[in-house]
């Protein structure tokens, strides 16, 4: 069986995989996981810790090998408002509902939820469903493991 332990983050100089894996948001926040191939086979993921994956990174194979991680399209509501200043409180009130959001300088996107999708309008939001790779902002507490000395927060000790 295929097995990878390490990652190389998007925008290293790499060669290209000899296969790849194409996964949504939630199924690339992994540490040990069996994943399909496109081509077919099989590859057990066993990471040290739990990571996110972005697109474009890849998976390092025990043997060398890379296998390339890319963002599956997935159903997200594109928020956009009539000023800076509202998408920031547009922002705001996401991030109040703990809501994974990727924040993008005219846009905001989020996973496909009616009930924010109303809320959003009633705040004066253009919101339209679009399909695209989900990209969101992870806080402070998903960058690193909580024992870690570069915690957002141990540093400040």
């Amino acid at each position: 069986m295929l097995r990878a332990t390490t990652f190389i983050p998007p925008g290293h100089d790499k060669p290209a995989g000899f296969d790849h894996v194409v996964l949504n948001h939630d199924e690339r926040r992994l540490r040990r996981k069996l994943l399909y191939l496109a081509g077919g086979g099989e590859m057990i993921v066993d990471l040290p810790a739990t990571t996110t994956l972005p697109h474009g990174s890849a998976l390092v194979l025990d043997d060398g090998r890379l296998v390339d991680v890319r963002a599956s399209e997935e159903d997200l509501l594109e928020v956009r408002a009539r000023s800076d200043a509202d998408l920031v409180r547009l922002a705001w009130h996401i991030g109040n509902r703990h809501t994974p959001a990727q924040l993008d300088a005219e846009r905001i996107l989020i996973a496909a939820d009616h009930v924010l999708k109303t809320m959003l309008e009633g705040l004066g939001a253009t919101v339209t469903p679009v399909r695209a790779p989900f990209a969101p902002e992870h806080g402070a507490y998903h960058a690193h493991e909580h024992a870690s000395t570069n915690h957002a927060l141990a540093r400040h000790k």
